[in-house]
């Protein structure tokens, strides 16, 4: 039977050689370092832990803590191996860095169907099923391996390559959950009643108002990025069509309002007033159950972030989704290049998985290796293409890597925004996502059954 390629070790490669390997197919698992080591890498451990050693919540009201149960029933490696590291967090799942590397890298070793290779590819193989996990920070043979992939698959659909291609800096606004914002002191209309007219929900300032967001964002804690973050050592070199919101306010006190705080076409449609100065909330999903704040794109600190944006009103209980970002980590355009399979169109078996996809996190990145390793396990197998189900926390990353409605793709964890509705109206947030996630571990259930687990051999 054919062999499948997984390049990278970490939590997305690793992942995705168990689930392959637990269904019976044979894989080389190859990982570079110790021969050459990545900027943020600091052992030659496999799936090391480069930042926190926090997995984030594990309660199932928690999107990313659903997310850990369905893996977990998948029988994960990465939950597994976190789980028996598990150090006290409170309501997170954290580790012990060391061990949890070690019993990952110890059950690799160890399976009959795995063959760990410590040597760098630097181009990606076309002539059999790969995966690729290499991370957001790859090589630089390998990047442009990868880079010219996509140009190439790019231009054969028609798209623009400069637009297709890798990604190379996150350029993200903060993202706000629906129901956490208050509008009862916001407003809904578009710009000129451009579009279908209510198409942004605005935020009002006054000149005290937006005096305070000034202050906030010329004072608060700046994220101070890493050597390999930037272009250089020290490099504070913008794009100046996308300047974070602080080096717009550095500029002038009335550059924002001049800029995407602009109040022009915005009167608003009860008072009659115009402000003076609008923070704009648009769509972030078909749905409407996330929204972004425009032109917010930031490296003010998270706490920062939420203190200064916590201020503004209607935010005051804001449920943050994503907080905004600026700072390089190379990753695809997912909706347009990748598959709901995680596969590049056009491809019969190459597949993406973790951080390069703009699935951001941890256990996003172990998703991610899951599940390509179970869709290409299939594809080598000769089986037919399975589904993940879209009411789980596995189908919410792989939406977020399939949204097409909105232009920009950024890297997000998982959030609860893509889930679909329950079939009966729930007001109590916390009632009504326990209720999602039932619903969620049914069809993950149901999923496991269909995709085999901890058998040796694909089920049929």
């Amino acid at each position: 039977m054919t062999r499948l390629t997984v390049i990278g070790g970490g939590l997305a490669g690793c992942e995705a050689a168990w689930q392959a390997a637990q269904r019976g197919i044979d894989v080389d698992l190859y990982e570079m370092r110790p021969h050459r080591s990545g900027p943020a890498h600091k052992t030659d451990r496999l799936a090391e832990l480069v930042c926190s050693n926090s997995l984030r919540g594990a309660a199932l009201e928690n999107a990313v803590g659903l997310l850990k149960e369905e893996l977990a029933r998948l029988d994960s490696i990465v939950i597994g191996c976190a789980r028996e590291a598990a150090v006290p967090a409170g309501g997170a799942l954290a580790v012990d860095r060391e061990r949890f590397a070690a019993a990952v890298e110890s059950r690799i070793a160890a399976h009959p169907h795995i063959v760990l290779r410590r040597e760098e590819i630097a181009e990606i193989p076309l002539d059999r099923p790969t995966i690729v996990a290499c991370g957001p920070l790859p090589g630089h043979a390998l990047l442009e391996s990868i880079d010219g992939l996509l140009a190439r698959a790019a231009a054969e659909r028609g798209l623009a390559p400069a637009e297709r291609r890798l990604h190379y800096f996150d350029a993200a606004s903060p993202i706000v959950s629906a129901d956490s914002i208050d509008e009862s002191v916001m407003y809904r209309k578009s710009r000129y009643e451009k579009g279908d007219g209510d198409d942004y929900v605005n935020i009002p300032l006054d000149r005290e108002q937006y005096a305070r967001l000034l202050h906030d964002l010329r004072t608060l804690e700046r994220h101070q990025p890493k050597d390999f973050e930037s272009a250089g050592a020290g490099d504070t070199r913008y794009f100046e069509g996308c300047l974070p919101i602080e080096e717009m306010a550095d500029r002038g006190d009335d550059v924002l309002r001049f800029g995407p705080l602009k109040p022009v076409g915005l009167r608003h449609p009860v008072t009659g007033v115009t402000p003076h100065a609008v923070v704009q909330l648009r769509k972030e999903n078909a749905q409407g159950t996330a929204f972004n704040l425009v032109g917010f794109q930031t490296r003010l600190s998270w706490p920062a972030q939420r203190e200064a944006f916590g201020r503004l009103p209607g935010l005051a209980d804001a449920e943050w989704l994503r907080l905004g970002v600026m700072h390089r980590n190379t990753f695809i355009d997912a909706p347009r290049m990748l598959d709901a399979h995680l596969r590049l169109r056009g491809t019969a078996a190459l597949y993406f998985a973790g951080q390069i996809t703009g699935a951001e996190g941890y256990v996003e990145a172990a998703a991610c290796g899951a599940m390509t390793g179970i869709h290409a396990a299939r594809e080598i197998a000769g089986l037919p293409a399975i589904e993940v189900p879209g009411g789980t926390a596995l189908g919410a990353v792989v939406a977020h890597l399939q949204n097409t409605h909105t232009a920009d793709f950024q890297p997000a964890n998982v959030t609860w925004a893509p889930f679909p509705p329950l079939d009966r109206e729930i007001r109590d947030k916390r009632v009504r996502r326990g209720a999602m996630a039932e619903r969620a571990l049914r069809l993950l259930d149901e999923f496991v059954r269909h995709a085999g687990v901890n058998s040796g051999a694909i089920a049929i």
